[in-house]
Order: structure tokens, then C-alpha cells, then sequence
């Protein structure tokens, strides 16, 4: 929980809104958000029982991925390569007037596509 909430907070920018123990479920959760508080939240939940994760192949996975769009592409980039994150696919664009959209993963290996507009 604490690496992809270090994930979550220093690579991706969001902000740690609450973090708690679900007893009934040997669980913890947390949940982030948007600095300025406008974006979805994005639940984190750890299964204690759970010992080891195991994401599926590409084509075998049944959930694809989480989007986030962002300001600035090349600084994005730029400052993930430093934190040495797994960047998937480069930044590409989606036809001559689409966003720019570059797909990296989390430290569980969950694909995340980011999306420049301009």
C-alpha cells in the first residue's frame, strides 16, 4: 500500500484524502484525489490475506486500464523516467489534431494512459 501510494502522490500528483483498516475484511483502503479536489477519486485497496498479485497478460486481462489527463507530456515523461517508471507505449499522438497519449504503469504493473489536450 505505501509504494503505490507513494506512486499515487509523487509520480501521478494526486493528494492522499484518508487512509483506514477495514477490520472485517483484513483490509486497508485509501483514497486519493486531484489536488484541487475537481477529478474522481481513486480507491487503493490492500487485502491482507492476499499474498501476492499477480497481473494478468495483456490480452488475457479483463480490466485495461485508468486514464489521467495531464498538462505537460514531456515533463510528465521527463519526470518518470527520472522515478524510473515503466513507460509502455511513447508518447503518441491519436491523429493530426488528437490528444497526445502516452500508457506507463503502476508498481503492481496496472497499465495507466495519460492524455495531453490541447
Amino acid at each position: 500500500m505505501d509504494r503505490s501510494i507513494t506512486f499515487y502522490t509523487r509520480i501521478m500528483g494526486l493528494k492522499l484524502l484518508s487512509r483506514r483498516e477495514i477490520p472485517q475484511n483484513n483490509a486497508e483502503i485509501a483514497f486519493l484525489q486531484d489536488p484541487e479536489g475537481k477529478g474522481a477519486k481513486l480507491e487503493l485497496t490492500l487485502f491482507r490475506a492476499q499474498k501476492k498479485f499477480i497481473q494478468a497478460e495483456y490480452e488475457d486481462r479483463l480490466f485495461d486500464h485508468l486514464a489521467f489527463e495531464i498538462k505537460n507530456m514531456d515533463e510528465a515523461v521527463s519526470r518518470m523516467r527520472k522515478e524510473k517508471v515503466t513507460i509502455t507505449d511513447e508518447p503518441f499522438r491519436l491523429g493530426p489534431t488528437g490528444p497526445l497519449i502516452a500508457f506507463i504503469e503502476d508498481p503492481d504493473g496496472t497499465l495507466i494512459e495519460l492524455i495531453e489536450r490541447k
